[in-house]
């Protein structure tokens, strides 16, 4: 190197973010921001590729030499965050290509202590990716572009993502798009987000990838299938509960008396209950714990025909490796399931809980919503069968027109 020829500053800058002293790594983040802010809103002479994978290869040291949990975290969001200083969305991509390009190559290099922090910059930084293309307004060709990324870097047949890279990508894709995009993207959007997923499960021979997929994207939409039900039947309660308020000043003396009667079972109810059976008290205390346990932001919507009809048309190519087809037929069944409401509604399993002493609900819609549960919604004015409660001892709600109400199933395999 020639003598006094100064260093460019993207390397000057990542030897000061790799720097011992966190006074000087943190003035050296600072710098960069406002050196990348800069720089990429001039016309001509942005970042190239080579300069930024020299900036991530200090952004990497400087988040290797910071200690403690908390501060790893700012730091993190920090780094993170820097892709919204570049102006374009051409530059903002070369950006998160280093990173994943220079976690690929300093991955095998990490220690079992340093393991966690770098999981949880991975998922910041794809957190802030997914925001980015949110701040454009969910733009598909912003949308296709950031997945082409992704993929080509970390799934390709061709990358070199050792196997923790993409495992761990795979794990918190949809967990990251539901918390930046559920309350805002449609099936559409969804089911274009999962479509190179879709691809990639049909034609890969990394029987990891395959699994993954299947497991963290397939699997993990037809079990958020109940909770999308959940916030439909949130907003029938919320509408309902609007028509229901005017009649509360009625029946506040009928509610007086409803209450000391209650109160009366209560306290001539036989203290060795039946073995197996369930009290009214502990149904209404474990109603309360599990709505809290279940009460979740908004999740992903999908046309479930649709994504079935997707994969099965690339399962049932003739170049699909037969253990991918044989997977994904699996999950195709699942979706046609959930697509016509078999796996939900369990009007076929209705009789069963007809007695001779209620009315029957063959007319109701039974909806699976888990955790041993079932949800009712009664077209018509209908007995719930005690079977529904727990046991015989309990008495049979009548569910008005419309109604909506959750019990226990101890029966119904809601699992």
């Amino acid at each position: 190197m020639v003598p006094g020829v100064p260093l460019p500053p993207e390397i000057q800058l990542a030897q000061r973010l790799a720097g011992n002293e966190q006074v000087t790594r943190d003035r050296a983040l600072r710098k960069l921001q406002k050196y990348i802010v800069a720089r990429s809103q001039r016309a001509t002479g942005g970042f190239t590729p080579e300069e930024l994978l020299k900036v991530w290869k200090g952004l990497f040291y400087c988040m290797w030499m910071q200690d403690k949990p908390l501060q790893q975290e700012d730091l993190g969001r920090t780094i993170a965050q820097l892709v919204h200083a570049f102006q374009t969305t051409e530059s903002q991509h070369l950006f998160l290509r280093a990173f994943w390009q220079t976690m690929i190559r300093e991955w095998v290099g990490i220690d079992r202590l340093r393991l966690d922090k770098f999981y949880m910059l991975m998922r910041m930084v794809l957190s802030e990716s997914l925001k980015a293309v949110k701040t454009g307004g969910w733009e598909e060709r912003q949308i296709e572009q950031l997945l082409q990324l992704l993929t080509t870097e970390i799934l390709s047949p061709d990358s070199q993502a050792p196997n923790g890279v993409k495992s761990h990508f795979l794990e918190i894709f949809l967990e990251e798009l539901t918390k930046v995009g559920a309350a805002e993207l449609t099936a559409d959007q969804n089911l274009q987000f999962i479509k190179p997923f879709c691809q990639i499960a049909a034609r890969t021979k990394d029987s990891l990838v395959l699994h993954k997929i299947t497991q963290s994207i397939f699997e993990a939409i037809v079990e958020q299938a109940p909770l999308a039900i959940e916030d439909l039947m949130n907003e029938l309660d919320a509408q309902s509960g609007e028509g229901e308020g005017s009649d509360e000043d009625d029946g506040d003396d009928d509610s007086d008396e409803a209450s000391e009667d209650e109160q009366d079972l209560q306290d001539t109810a036989p203290k060795n209950q039946p073995a197996g059976s369930v009290s009214r008290a502990d149904l209404e205390v474990d109603e309360e714990a599990w709505d809290d346990e279940e009460d979740t932001g908004p999740v992903l919507q999908f046309d479930y025909e649709a994504v079935a009809n997707k994969l099965f048309k690339l399962a049932s190519r003739q170049s699909t490796p037969s253990q991918n087809r044989k997977r994904l037929y699996k999950v195709i069944q699942k979706l046609r399931d959930l697509a016509g409401g078999e796996a939900l509604v369990g009007t076929e399993m209705v009789p069963q809980y007809t007695h001779a002493r209620t009315q029957s609900i063959e007319r109701s819609t039974v909806v699976c919503v888990g955790g041993g549960r079932v949800r009712l919604k009664g077209p018509t004015a209908l007995t719930v069968p005690p079977c529904l409660l727990g046991g015989a001892q309990a008495s049979s709600p009548v569910l008005a027109p419309g109604g909506l109400a959750t019990f226990y199933c101890p029966v119904l395999s809601c699992q």
